[in-house]
Protein backbone atom coordinates (compact mmCIF):
# COMPACT_ATOMS: atom_id res chain seq x y z
CA UNK A 1 0.00 0.00 0.00
CA UNK A 2 1.42 3.59 -0.77
CA UNK A 3 0.00 5.25 2.37
CA UNK A 4 0.40 9.00 0.90
CA UNK A 5 -2.30 8.74 -1.42
CA UNK A 6 -4.31 5.15 -0.52
CA UNK A 7 -3.18 3.85 -4.05
CA UNK A 8 -2.83 -0.23 -3.63
CA UNK A 9 0.40 -1.80 -5.20
CA UNK A 10 0.28 -5.39 -6.24
CA UNK A 11 2.90 -7.94 -6.37
CA UNK A 12 4.26 -9.41 -9.86
CA UNK A 13 2.21 -12.67 -9.43
CA UNK A 14 -1.12 -10.60 -9.06
CA UNK A 15 -0.44 -8.45 -12.37
CA UNK A 16 -1.87 -8.83 -15.61
CA UNK A 17 0.51 -7.93 -18.68
CA UNK A 18 1.00 -6.01 -20.88
CA UNK A 19 2.96 -3.69 -18.43
CA UNK A 20 3.33 -0.15 -19.13
CA UNK A 21 5.84 2.49 -17.35
CA UNK A 22 4.67 6.02 -16.33
CA UNK A 23 6.81 9.19 -16.05
CA UNK A 24 5.69 11.96 -14.34
CA UNK A 25 7.76 14.93 -15.52
CA UNK A 26 8.23 18.28 -12.98
CA UNK A 27 10.16 21.06 -12.25
CA UNK A 28 11.57 19.48 -8.84
CA UNK A 29 11.29 15.90 -8.78
CA UNK A 30 10.54 13.23 -11.32
CA UNK A 31 7.76 10.07 -10.69
CA UNK A 32 8.10 6.72 -12.19
CA UNK A 33 6.19 3.83 -12.36
CA UNK A 34 5.11 0.63 -13.69
CA UNK A 35 1.44 -0.42 -14.04
CA UNK A 36 -0.30 -3.50 -15.58
CA UNK A 37 -3.20 -3.85 -17.83
CA UNK A 38 -5.67 -2.89 -15.09
CA UNK A 39 -3.94 0.45 -14.17
CA UNK A 40 -2.90 -1.48 -10.87
CA UNK A 41 0.74 0.07 -9.57
CA UNK A 42 3.66 -2.56 -9.43
CA UNK A 43 6.61 0.06 -7.94
CA UNK A 44 7.41 3.71 -8.42
CA UNK A 45 10.20 5.52 -7.51
CA UNK A 46 11.07 9.17 -7.33
CA UNK A 47 14.00 11.43 -8.66
CA UNK A 48 15.78 14.89 -8.45
CA UNK A 49 15.09 16.19 -12.16
CA UNK A 50 17.76 18.75 -11.67
CA UNK A 51 16.52 21.02 -14.43
CA UNK A 52 19.59 23.02 -14.31
CA UNK A 53 21.86 20.69 -16.09
CA UNK A 54 19.74 20.70 -18.57
CA UNK A 55 17.47 18.22 -20.64
CA UNK A 56 19.52 15.99 -21.82
CA UNK A 57 21.16 15.03 -18.45
CA UNK A 58 17.78 14.86 -16.76
CA UNK A 59 16.36 12.57 -19.94
CA UNK A 60 19.29 10.33 -19.71
CA UNK A 61 18.53 9.67 -15.90
CA UNK A 62 15.10 9.07 -16.37
CA UNK A 63 16.37 6.24 -19.04
CA UNK A 64 17.91 4.94 -16.13
CA UNK A 65 15.31 5.12 -13.47
CA UNK A 66 12.65 3.38 -15.97
CA UNK A 67 14.83 0.50 -16.17
CA UNK A 68 15.67 0.79 -12.23
CA UNK A 69 11.48 0.79 -11.47
CA UNK A 70 11.44 -1.98 -14.01
CA UNK A 71 13.64 -4.31 -11.70
CA UNK A 72 11.88 -3.44 -8.78
CA UNK A 73 8.63 -4.22 -10.34
CA UNK A 74 10.21 -7.73 -10.81
CA UNK A 75 10.05 -7.14 -14.90
CA UNK A 76 12.39 -7.02 -17.23
CA UNK A 77 12.68 -4.30 -19.79
CA UNK A 78 11.47 -6.76 -22.64
CA UNK A 79 8.19 -7.22 -21.07
CA UNK A 80 7.13 -3.14 -21.26
CA UNK A 81 5.13 -2.52 -24.33
CA UNK A 82 5.47 1.02 -24.04
CA UNK A 83 5.86 4.37 -22.30
CA UNK A 84 4.43 7.06 -21.29
CA UNK A 85 5.69 10.59 -20.53
CA UNK A 86 3.93 13.24 -18.62
CA UNK A 87 5.45 17.03 -19.10
CA UNK A 88 4.45 20.44 -18.19
CA UNK A 89 4.91 23.58 -19.82
CA UNK A 90 3.88 24.64 -23.69
CA UNK A 91 4.42 21.79 -25.73
CA UNK A 92 4.04 20.21 -29.74
CA UNK A 93 2.23 16.69 -28.94
CA UNK A 94 2.22 14.84 -32.10
CA UNK A 95 6.40 16.27 -32.79
CA UNK A 96 7.28 15.19 -29.20
CA UNK A 97 8.76 18.78 -28.41
CA UNK A 98 9.12 20.48 -25.38
CA UNK A 99 8.58 24.34 -26.35
CA UNK A 100 9.02 27.07 -23.66
CA UNK A 101 8.52 25.25 -20.32
CA UNK A 102 8.47 28.04 -17.67
CA UNK A 103 9.42 25.54 -14.98
CA UNK A 104 12.14 23.85 -16.99
CA UNK A 105 14.32 27.01 -18.07
CA UNK A 106 16.49 25.80 -21.04
CA UNK A 107 14.58 23.48 -22.13
CA UNK A 108 13.17 25.67 -25.15
CA UNK A 109 12.74 23.21 -28.02
CA UNK A 110 13.53 19.51 -26.80
CA UNK A 111 12.66 16.30 -28.92
CA UNK A 112 11.92 14.95 -25.34
CA UNK A 113 9.65 12.09 -26.82
CA UNK A 114 11.96 10.69 -28.96
CA UNK A 115 15.42 11.36 -26.77
CA UNK A 116 13.21 9.07 -23.94
CA UNK A 117 12.60 6.24 -25.65
CA UNK A 118 16.23 6.58 -26.98
CA UNK A 119 17.37 6.12 -23.35
CA UNK A 120 14.45 3.84 -23.12
CA UNK A 121 16.13 1.06 -24.57
CA UNK A 122 13.73 2.40 -28.03
CA UNK A 123 10.71 1.35 -26.21
CA UNK A 124 7.72 3.68 -27.50
CA UNK A 125 7.07 6.46 -25.98
CA UNK A 126 3.40 8.04 -25.92
CA UNK A 127 3.53 12.06 -25.05
CA UNK A 128 1.17 14.45 -23.12
CA UNK A 129 0.67 17.23 -20.74
CA UNK A 130 1.20 16.27 -16.87
CA UNK A 131 -2.18 17.82 -16.12
CA UNK A 132 -3.59 15.72 -18.59
CA UNK A 133 -1.92 12.49 -17.92
CA UNK A 134 -3.32 13.28 -14.03
CA UNK A 135 -6.40 13.49 -15.21
CA UNK A 136 -6.77 10.34 -17.36
CA UNK A 137 -5.16 8.51 -13.58
CA UNK A 138 -8.01 9.49 -12.44
CA UNK A 139 -10.22 8.74 -15.07
CA UNK A 140 -8.73 5.03 -15.67
CA UNK A 141 -8.78 4.02 -11.61
CA UNK A 142 -9.34 7.09 -9.55
CA UNK A 143 -12.68 9.04 -8.43
CA UNK A 144 -13.43 9.44 -12.40
CA UNK A 145 -13.93 5.65 -12.70
CA UNK A 146 -16.90 4.83 -14.45
CA UNK A 147 -17.42 8.15 -15.56
CA UNK A 148 -17.53 8.81 -19.95
CA UNK A 149 -15.60 12.33 -19.51
CA UNK A 150 -13.91 14.04 -16.61
CA UNK A 151 -12.34 17.22 -15.59
CA UNK A 152 -9.53 17.37 -13.45
CA UNK A 153 -8.32 20.86 -12.16
CA UNK A 154 -4.74 20.54 -10.11
CA UNK A 155 -4.47 23.17 -7.61
CA UNK A 156 -0.82 24.22 -7.02
CA UNK A 157 1.57 27.16 -7.83
CA UNK A 158 -0.47 27.42 -10.91
CA UNK A 159 -3.51 25.65 -11.88
CA UNK A 160 -3.38 22.73 -14.47
CA UNK A 161 -6.17 20.82 -15.98
CA UNK A 162 -6.87 17.92 -18.37
CA UNK A 163 -9.69 17.01 -20.11
CA UNK A 164 -10.85 12.90 -21.07
CA UNK A 165 -13.85 12.38 -23.17
CA UNK A 166 -13.94 8.82 -23.52
CA UNK A 167 -10.26 7.67 -24.16
CA UNK A 168 -9.39 10.76 -25.60
CA UNK A 169 -7.72 13.64 -23.69
CA UNK A 170 -8.52 16.52 -25.43
CA UNK A 171 -4.90 18.52 -26.55
CA UNK A 172 -6.55 20.75 -29.30
CA UNK A 173 -5.07 21.66 -32.52
CA UNK A 174 -2.00 23.70 -31.22
CA UNK A 175 -1.54 21.09 -28.12
CA UNK A 176 -2.88 23.78 -26.02
CA UNK A 177 -6.07 22.39 -24.96
CA UNK A 178 -7.85 22.01 -21.59
CA UNK A 179 -5.41 25.15 -20.19
CA UNK A 180 -8.11 25.89 -18.11
CA UNK A 181 -6.29 27.62 -15.60
CA UNK A 182 -6.24 30.47 -18.14
CA UNK A 183 -10.04 31.03 -18.44
CA UNK A 184 -11.16 34.30 -17.66
CA UNK A 185 -13.29 35.20 -14.57
CA UNK A 186 -12.66 38.60 -14.25
CA UNK A 187 -13.02 41.06 -17.84
CA UNK A 188 -12.21 43.93 -16.15
CA UNK A 189 -9.48 46.19 -17.13
CA UNK A 190 -8.09 46.05 -13.52
CA UNK A 191 -8.25 42.56 -12.88
CA UNK A 192 -5.80 40.66 -11.03
CA UNK A 193 -2.36 39.82 -13.40
CA UNK A 194 -2.30 36.32 -14.10
CA UNK A 195 1.44 34.56 -13.91
CA UNK A 196 1.24 34.12 -17.87
CA UNK A 197 0.81 37.97 -18.19
CA UNK A 198 -2.75 38.34 -18.72
CA UNK A 199 -5.37 39.25 -16.60
CA UNK A 200 -8.40 37.82 -15.04
CA UNK A 201 -7.87 34.41 -15.12
CA UNK A 202 -8.59 31.62 -12.89
CA UNK A 203 -4.99 31.13 -12.11
CA UNK A 204 -4.69 34.61 -10.72
CA UNK A 205 -7.56 34.24 -8.44
CA UNK A 206 -7.51 30.27 -7.43
CA UNK A 207 -4.06 29.29 -7.10
CA UNK A 208 -1.75 28.63 -4.81
CA UNK A 209 0.50 31.76 -5.67
CA UNK A 210 -3.10 33.87 -5.88
CA UNK A 211 -3.92 32.73 -2.50
CA UNK A 212 -0.69 33.59 -0.94
CA UNK A 213 -0.71 36.82 -2.96
CA UNK A 214 -4.43 37.49 -1.70
CA UNK A 215 -3.65 37.10 1.93
CA UNK A 216 -0.44 39.30 2.02
CA UNK A 217 -2.42 42.07 0.34
CA UNK A 218 -5.00 41.41 3.24
CA UNK A 219 -2.21 41.45 6.34
CA UNK A 220 -0.49 44.64 4.95
CA UNK A 221 -3.60 46.40 4.96
CA UNK A 222 -3.69 45.13 8.97
CA UNK A 223 -6.70 42.85 8.86
CA UNK A 224 -6.95 41.47 12.26
CA UNK A 225 -5.66 37.57 12.14
CA UNK A 226 -3.36 35.17 13.83
CA UNK A 227 -1.40 35.01 10.66
CA UNK A 228 0.57 37.94 11.54
CA UNK A 229 2.24 36.43 14.67
CA UNK A 230 3.31 33.17 12.79
CA UNK A 231 5.22 35.65 10.32
CA UNK A 232 6.61 37.97 13.31
CA UNK A 233 8.16 34.24 14.16
CA UNK A 234 9.74 33.99 10.95
CA UNK A 235 7.47 31.38 9.19
CA UNK A 236 6.99 31.81 5.21
CA UNK A 237 3.38 32.39 3.91
CA UNK A 238 1.98 29.57 2.20
CA UNK A 239 -1.41 27.84 1.97
CA UNK A 240 -0.75 25.35 3.98
CA UNK A 241 -0.25 28.01 7.22
CA UNK A 242 -3.78 29.59 6.24
CA UNK A 243 -5.36 26.13 6.11
CA UNK A 244 -3.90 25.39 9.54
CA UNK A 245 -4.99 28.67 11.00
CA UNK A 246 -8.31 28.19 9.00
CA UNK A 247 -8.96 25.13 11.27
CA UNK A 248 -8.37 27.44 14.32
CA UNK A 249 -10.90 29.59 13.24
CA UNK A 250 -8.84 32.63 12.02
CA UNK A 251 -11.22 34.52 10.53
CA UNK A 252 -9.22 36.22 7.83
CA UNK A 253 -8.00 32.89 6.63
CA UNK A 254 -11.31 31.05 6.28
CA UNK A 255 -12.27 34.26 4.13
CA UNK A 256 -9.00 33.55 1.90
CA UNK A 257 -9.99 29.59 1.53
CA UNK A 258 -13.64 30.41 0.91
CA UNK A 259 -12.89 33.09 -1.13
CA UNK A 260 -10.57 30.13 -3.20
CA UNK A 261 -13.85 28.15 -3.66
CA UNK A 262 -15.82 31.19 -4.73
CA UNK A 263 -13.66 31.86 -7.70
CA UNK A 264 -13.30 28.44 -8.57
CA UNK A 265 -17.06 27.18 -8.59
CA UNK A 266 -17.29 30.68 -11.06
CA UNK A 267 -14.51 28.56 -13.39
CA UNK A 268 -16.13 25.33 -13.01
CA UNK A 269 -19.49 26.34 -14.28
CA UNK A 270 -17.92 27.65 -17.49
CA UNK A 271 -16.67 24.41 -17.91
CA UNK A 272 -19.18 22.41 -17.10
CA UNK A 273 -21.30 24.34 -19.32
CA UNK A 274 -18.47 24.12 -22.16
CA UNK A 275 -18.04 20.52 -21.65
CA UNK A 276 -20.97 18.83 -19.80
CA UNK A 277 -18.94 16.19 -18.40
CA UNK A 278 -19.74 13.34 -16.01
CA UNK A 279 -17.78 15.10 -13.25
CA UNK A 280 -15.34 17.92 -12.49
CA UNK A 281 -12.34 16.63 -9.65
CA UNK A 282 -9.79 19.24 -7.47
CA UNK A 283 -6.46 17.61 -7.32
CA UNK A 284 -3.31 19.04 -6.54
CA UNK A 285 -1.37 20.37 -3.45
CA UNK A 286 -3.49 22.70 -2.74
CA UNK A 287 -7.08 21.05 -1.20
CA UNK A 288 -6.96 22.72 2.05
CA UNK A 289 -6.73 18.68 3.89
CA UNK A 290 -9.46 17.40 1.20
CA UNK A 291 -11.69 14.24 2.88
CA UNK A 292 -9.09 14.04 5.76
CA UNK A 293 -9.80 17.68 7.05
CA UNK A 294 -13.36 19.59 8.55
CA UNK A 295 -11.76 22.55 6.11
CA UNK A 296 -11.41 20.33 2.99
CA UNK A 297 -15.08 19.16 3.07
CA UNK A 298 -16.15 22.71 3.74
CA UNK A 299 -14.36 23.85 1.01
CA UNK A 300 -15.33 21.49 -1.29
CA UNK A 301 -18.71 22.16 -0.09
CA UNK A 302 -18.38 25.69 -0.94
CA UNK A 303 -17.57 25.03 -4.77
CA UNK A 304 -20.53 22.34 -4.76
CA UNK A 305 -22.94 25.19 -3.58
CA UNK A 306 -21.62 27.98 -5.81
CA UNK A 307 -21.33 26.01 -8.72
CA UNK A 308 -24.83 24.49 -9.12
CA UNK A 309 -26.80 27.75 -8.16
CA UNK A 310 -24.52 29.11 -11.46
CA UNK A 311 -25.30 26.60 -13.73
CA UNK A 312 -28.67 24.59 -15.46
CA UNK A 313 -30.72 22.57 -13.37
CA UNK A 314 -30.16 19.31 -14.97
CA UNK A 315 -26.72 19.65 -14.52
CA UNK A 316 -26.03 20.80 -11.32
CA UNK A 317 -28.14 17.60 -10.46
CA UNK A 318 -26.21 14.76 -12.52
CA UNK A 319 -22.89 16.43 -12.20
CA UNK A 320 -20.13 15.24 -10.02
CA UNK A 321 -17.79 17.21 -8.17
CA UNK A 322 -15.60 15.59 -5.84
CA UNK A 323 -11.95 15.59 -4.91
CA UNK A 324 -9.13 13.65 -6.80
CA UNK A 325 -8.21 10.01 -5.55
CA UNK A 326 -4.75 9.24 -6.47
CA UNK A 327 -2.50 12.29 -5.08
CA UNK A 328 0.61 12.17 -6.64
CA UNK A 329 0.79 8.91 -8.50
CA UNK A 330 -1.96 10.03 -10.88
CA UNK A 331 0.70 11.71 -13.20
CA UNK A 332 2.81 8.80 -14.00
CA UNK A 333 -0.42 6.21 -13.92
CA UNK A 334 -2.07 8.31 -16.46
CA UNK A 335 0.97 8.62 -18.76
CA UNK A 336 0.74 4.77 -18.68
CA UNK A 337 -2.66 4.58 -19.39
CA UNK A 338 -2.31 7.07 -22.39
CA UNK A 339 0.34 4.87 -23.15
CA UNK A 340 -1.64 1.33 -23.27
CA UNK A 341 -4.23 3.55 -25.29
CA UNK A 342 -1.88 3.93 -28.07
CA UNK A 343 -0.18 0.53 -27.56
CA UNK A 344 -3.94 -1.03 -28.19
CA UNK A 345 -4.58 1.64 -30.86
CA UNK A 346 -1.48 0.13 -32.87
CA UNK A 347 -1.86 -3.36 -32.07
CA UNK A 348 -5.81 -3.74 -32.13
CA UNK A 349 -5.96 -4.91 -28.68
Amino acid sequence: MNTSTGVQYIDRRDAQAPFFVGVDLGGTNTKIGVVDDLGRPLASISIPTQAEKGPEDAVRRMGEAVAEVVRKAGLQMQEIARVGLGSPGTMDIPRGMLLKPVNLVGWDNYPIRDRLSHYCAGLPVAFINDAAAAAYGEYWVGSGRGFHSLVLLTLGTGIGCGIIIGDLSIDGENSHGAECGHIIINPADDARWCNCGQRGHLEAYASATAVIRRTREALEANVPSSLHERLRRGEQLSPKMVAEEAEKGDALSRQIVFETAHYLAIGIATLIHTIDPNGVLLGGAMTFGGHGSPLGREFLERIRQETRRRIFPVLAERTIIDFAALGSDAGFIGAAGVARVEHKRVTGG
